[in-house]
């Protein structure tokens, strides 16, 4: 895992741009604090930073290989689960390799089969390769999006990079959002392609892009297809279960320690039992960790949202599949922590805020780091599987927009966070409803589906192609702000292609959420975990929490020229500072959380606001 960055500039010769190229490279050390790397030649710059992982001393980046008298360099970050099958067969092909790195892998897979490589890997990638022979940049990026993967157009070329930090970093870039930027961070809808940062773009999930004289092409190499599902109830549960088997042991590889993150849910508690009974074969114990908040499991009240703490289910996980388990206990003070905020916000770019969530996932990472380089999460089975309530919630299921829109309102209300003629201007519902309609249309149905299974496959393509990429985002982020690779079995394309193709009535088939995951690892799970209902990533309840948020923005109120009121109404602030806690409502919650973030953010990075 690691950080890239590089610069195509057809009218220069990039080697007397070193000293940019190296700002670029640095503004991703966090991704990869293990070495660092750059090259250049002629219209061509790359960026590394690694993060060691597998072949510890032999995977150093930028890594070149001469083909025709020319060389080919090739910047790469993430994991191919297959390259040592892949490694085989270009040996046969007569390719020779001087390391066991998968990056070595990937570039001559890339000699052999051109941008064609991409359909035959199977991880989680954003890999450029400068081709000297063609004068072509080449952008390849994960068919999940697991790993980010950003570009900005230049009169001559085009800057890229892991995150927009680094392309900020080079003066070419314009540090600006507009309207159509604001929409994406007010709405909880991830445009594919949309980068917030005016001229900045993503690159699409399953694409590549290629960059030559002659200008910017993108091509489609994956997306999610609607096929008909032809195995039967038990069938399909021992499908999922082979799948789940292969993914965790070519996720388990690595050359250095690994663990797993445990919530004492159903996603993360069927990884960490299969981890465990895996590494049992070679009599390794798994490691594994979770967050807890101080007093939380003691004095924790249910609600509409989580109806149990996690702390006793991951112990019986712990306990049944015999872990070396850790606690990573956060106080409320820390979460509320501006400096946590800001490093939070830093990684991200951007004040996408989930609240204490962030922070608390961002503390966790930094804890796990401490005894470990790579983790597996159980990100992702509710997407994959239909794990939401909005899976289930009728109005959800018949509303005419994203599904999980409708709970979000029901659960945390209506803001009047924003200033009202910013409101007018930006005019999220309308943003909202056309972004729906362009996910939905290319939904394709299969012959004979029945109203209600459509409506249900719309779902779950909309989760799996515009929800899921929010959090992939977030866990991504704050994992490698502090260098600890997060790999995320359930985004394997094999197992999401065969489950998003199995019927609702095949996912629900016992009325409960992810039926088939349940019953594929009933025999691995403690009967806990198998009956508890879902629970969403923790929250802190303790009343300091929003204590100290109101404290802090007291004193963002009391700034009276801050930038930040360009954007959020005064007035509804300060309600939100004096609404009373512990029962304070949870849209004056999000509220505090979003301006504090919002402020923070302005600070760090002090974008030029088009706000008309």
């Amino acid at each position: 895992m690691c950080g890239i960055t590089g610069w195509i500039s057809f009218d220069r010769e990039l080697r007397a741009e070193r000293e940019t190229l190296d700002a670029m490279t640095e503004t991703m050390d966090c991704r990869g604090p293990d070495d660092r790397g750059v090259w250049a030649g002629g219209p061509a710059a790359l960026g590394h930073r690694r993060l060691a992982i597998i072949d510890l001393p032999g995977g150093r980046q930028p890594m070149t290989v001469e083909a025709d008298g020319k060389t080919v360099a090739l910047v790469y970050s993430g994991e191919a689960y297959n390259f040592t099958e892949l490694k085989a067969e270009l040996a046969s092909r007569g390719h020779r390799f001087v390391t066991d790195s998968d990056t070595e892998v990937v570039l001559h897979g890339y000699l052999e089969w051109g941008e064609a490589v991409a359909e035959r890997l199977n991880g989680m990638y954003a890999f450029a390769i400068w081709d000297e022979r063609v004068q072509r940049l080449v952008m390849i990026r994960d068919r999940m999006g697991i790993k980010p993967f950003y570009y900005y157009e230049t009169p001559d070329g085009v800057l890229f990079g892991s995150e927009p930090k680094a392309i900020l970093a080079n003066p070419l870039a314009r540090r600006s959002v507009s309207l159509d930027g604001l929409r994406e961070l007010f709405t909880l809808v991830k445009t594919p392609g949309h980068a917030v940062w005016d001229g900045m773009k993503e690159v699409e999930p399953g694409t590549v892009v290629t960059v030559d004289r002659g200008g910017l092409r993108t091509h489609t190499y994956w997306k999610l297809e609607t096929r008909p599902h032809e195995d039967d109830r038990a069938t399909s549960i021992a499908r999922v279960r082979e799948l789940l088997d292969d993914i965790v042991r070519r996720q388990l590889v690595a050359d250095v320690p690994r663990c797993m993150l445990l919530s004492g849910g159903l996603d993360s508690s069927a990884l960490t039992a299969i981890a465990a009974r895996q590494l049992g074969e070679v009599d390794e114990k798994v490691h594994s960790f979770a967050v807890d908040f101080v007093g939380q499991t003691e004095n924790f009240v249910a609600d509409d949202l989580r109806g149990t703490p996690d702390t006793p289910y991951v112990h019986d996980v712990a306990r049944a599949s015999g872990t070396l388990h850790q606690d990573i206990v956060l106080d409320a003070r820390s979460l509320a922590d501006p400096e946590v905020r800001a490093k939070v916000i830093r990684a991200r770019d951007l004040p996408i805020s989930f609240g204490d969530m962030d922070a608390s996932l961002y503390q966790l990472f930094k804890a796990i780091r401490e005894h470990s380089t790579v983790a597996l999460s159980g990100e992702s089975a509710d997407e994959v599987f239909g794990g939401y309530k909005q899976f289930f919630d009728e109005d959800a299921r018949s509303a005419d927009t994203f599904p999980w829109l409708v709970n979000f309102v029901e659960q945390f209300g209506d803001s009047d966070l924003l200033r009202p003629e910013l409101s007018a201007a930006l005019n999220v519902p309308a943003y909202v409803k056309d972004s729906y309609n362009t996910a939905v249309a290319g939904v394709q149905r299969l012959d004979g589906e029945s109203d209600f299974e459509y409506r249900m496959r719309r779902s779950s393509h909309l989760h799996l192609t515009r929800f899921v990429r929010v959090l992939l985002d977030r866990k991504d982020r704050a994992s490698m702000a502090v260098g600890l690779e997060v790999r995320v079995p359930f985004c394997d394309h094999r197992l999401v292609e065969y489950v998003y193709n199995a019927p609702w009535s095949l996912k629900s088939f016992d009325g409960r959420e992810k039926s088939l995951l349940r019953e594929a690892t009933r025999d691995v799970i403690p009967r806990s975990v198998y009956d508890r209902v879902k629970s969403p990533y923790p929250s802190t309840q303790d009343p300091e929490y929003v204590t100290v948020l109101q404290g802090h923005a007291k004193d963002l109120l009391a700034r009276t020229s801050h930038p930040v009121f360009d954007l959020i109404d005064r007035d509804g602030l300060r309600r939100a500072t004096e609404a009373s806690a512990p029962r304070i409502p949870r849209a004056s919650r999000r509220d505090l959380e979003y301006s504090l973030d919002l402020a923070i953010w302005l600070d760090l990075y002090k974008p030029e606001l088009k706000l008309a």
